[in-house]
């Protein structure tokens, strides 16, 4: 593995701040996240924010390596690295925010599910989670293992009861199992970030974890429960549903209303999605 600064002084670069570019540059990390993608020569792999091309390279090392390896990278810059210094047979690099990213069709190209890989812009990683997700349920993705912040990935993984338990974590835990691999140090990147990273490993579910008559139904009421979270749940739900509604809602479900939204599991969730669906709403 060389140093990122070698590639950066070759290619008179230098980390971008604005960009939040920390290149990670341990070869045994590298090795376990390539490892962890269980790709097999048949696979394709979707890389996320490529860079300097490092886990790509730890990729392309694999015993057997991946069939075809999608290098995906938005900054010009690196775009330019990675051509010079990764793109081959195997390898293709493409110009791309990870953000609007088609799993679908790429999947439907290599016709077989992706497995994706990489690490996630802090920004949008919540909405990156949660786009792989929705490939998945579409049976684009296979599986995937992403380097996230360590909070986030306690937030995602959060038990119920988890003062970090919230909306995020019922939207990922409904649609796949989450399962943090290993952490990260700071001192595994140039430049070194200022947390520690999580990876990350989601394998979408075939089907929903708790199955609801109207799963937007079920979004809507995670989203109520969470907006106000210090609230009980008959007074956090009844701003979107009205209170009648809500009560009849939580009474339908076995629940009391006193409750708090990070101490429901998702099959909670699901039964008072159901009792909503069930009840027209005349407001």
């Amino acid at each position: 593995m060389e140093d990122p600064r070698r590639i950066l002084e070759r290619h008179g670069l230098a980390a971008k701040k604005s960009w939040g570019q920390n290149f990670l540059r341990d070869r045994a990390v590298l090795g376990r996240i390539a490892a962890a993608t269980q790709a097999t020569a048949e696979d394709v792999v979707v890389e996320i924010g490529a860079g300097l091309g490092a886990l790509t390279r730890a990729l392309a090392e694999l015993q057997p390596p991946p069939g075809r390896i999608v290098a995906i990278e938005r900054d010009p810059d690196m775009v330019r690295v990675l051509e010079a210094e990764v793109a081959g047979p195997a390898v293709e690099v493409r110009a791309a925010d990870a953000a609007r990213f088609d799993f679908a069709a790429e999947a439907r190209q290599a016709g077989r599910p992706l497995i994706v890989v990489g690490n996630l812009p802090y920004q949008i990683a919540s909405a990156l989670v949660l786009a792989i997700l929705q490939a998945g349920r579409e049976g684009a993705v296979a599986r995937a293992i992403v380097m996230v912040q360590r909070e986030m990935a306690k937030r995602i993984t959060a038990p119920p009861g988890s003062r970090v338990y919230g909306r995020l974590t019922v939207a990922v835990a409904q649609h796949a199992e989450a399962r943090i691999l290993f952490d990260v140090k700071p001192g595994s990147f140039h430049p070194a970030p200022a947390v520690i990273s999580s990876i990350l490993r989601l394998t979408p579910r075939a089907g929903a974890l708790a199955p609801t008559r109207d799963p937007a139904t079920f979004d809507e009421v995670v989203k109520q429960a969470f907006a106000t979270r210090r609230k009980m749940l008959r007074n956090a739900l009844a701003g979107g549903f009205g209170e009648e509604r809500s009560a009849a809602a939580l009474a339908a479900a076995g629940l009391a209303g006193t409750e708090r939204a990070e101490e429901l599991s998702v099959e909670q969730f699901a039964r008072l999605a159901d009792a909503f669906a069930a009840i027209p709403d005349h407001r």
